[in-house]
């Protein structure tokens, strides 16, 4: 397992909760590690694995999705790493779990879809009818399919929570024609991604987006369609009116509401049947969306 990257001759350029970023120069290098954050807490406890599953589901989309838009994806391929890292000790480190990607200046916005009702949206909705300022239905149940994709920004944060907002704020911030802009592409890239995903048996209920400029072109950036990312429910168990089934982070989540734990101070262990568990799910929504065997 990799809890921090630490290569041999490279510093860290930019350290995520997830991912930690080294600066090649024109390009950067993108490593996975196998933390895993809630509540904008990094856990002390590791999922084994889950940065290469993260990284290979990630690749899948960026090829399938190359249609909608442009990302940042270079290679992934060992050979392609500069010769100071062709070493054994970090190519160990890195083995399935880098990306070499094109550097841009980040959009700060998290740009995320909604297709269904779930989590903090459905929290929401319950005190005022609106998800992010949007008038919705009075009717809705819990995990209910909205009648269209939903766009709902949310500012985004170096450290702590992000931030929900209007789209008017969004417009307000970067301007109406890029606000506009991420909104169609984000709504065309879930739109391709929820009806592929349906067809293998998981429901896409929402996911988040980032996207950067790389000559003066807006494309995908950092992770996409991740169980980090998003809400993955199987298709053959949905059923409105409750919380759903998920192949996603959502289970720790909900083993973290679940264990006492205040949300201010240090996060507590998972427990091993949690943290294998996790692995399940994540491996097994990798196999059922790509066809492959993790």
């Amino acid at each position: 397992m990799v809890s921090n990257s630490a290569l041999s001759q490279l510093s860290i350029y930019k350290k995520g909760k997830v991912r930690d970023v080294y600066d090649l120069g024109d390009n950067l290098l993108i490593v996975a590690t196998d933390r895993i954050s809630c509540f904008d807490f990094i856990l002390p406890t590791l999922i084994p694995e889950k940065g290469k599953i993260l990284t290979r589901i990630s690749l899948f989309w960026f090829d399938l999705l190359k249609s909608v838009t442009a990302n940042h994806f270079i290679s992934a391929d060992m050979d392609s790493l500069p010769a100071i890292l062709q070493n054994p000790q970090d190519k160990d480190i890195l083995k399935d779990r880098f990306m070499i990607t094109k550097k841009c200046e980040v959009i700060p916005f998290e740009c995320v879809v909604r297709g269904y009702i779930s989590g903090s949206g459905w929290k929401e909705y319950e005190n005022n009818g609106k998800v992010c300022g949007i008038d919705l239905p009075a009717d809705l149940k819990e995990s209910d399919k909205l009648s269209e994709p939903l766009f709902t920004p949310a500012t985004k944060a170096e450290s702590g929570h992000d931030e929900n907002v209007s789209f008017e704020y969004m417009k307000q911030s970067i301007g109406e024609e890029l606000a506009n802009q991420l909104k169609d592409t984000s709504i065309a890239i879930y739109t391709k991604a929820a009806q592929y995903a349906e067809g293998k048996g998981i429901i896409i209920a929402d996911t988040k987006f980032e996207f950067g400029f790389f000559d003066n072109k807006v494309i995908l950036i950092d992770e996409v369609l991740t169980p980090d990312s998003s809400r993955f429910w199987p298709k053959d168990s949905f059923e409105p009116g409750k919380p759903q089934l998920s192949f996603d982070k959502q289970f720790v989540r909900d083993h973290l509401d679940s264990s006492g734990w205040d949300k201010n101070s240090a996060a507590p262990i998972l427990p091993q049947d949690v943290v294998f568990k996790t692995q399940y799910k994540y491996k097994q929504v990798y196999k059922q969306i790509t066809g492959i065997d993790f």
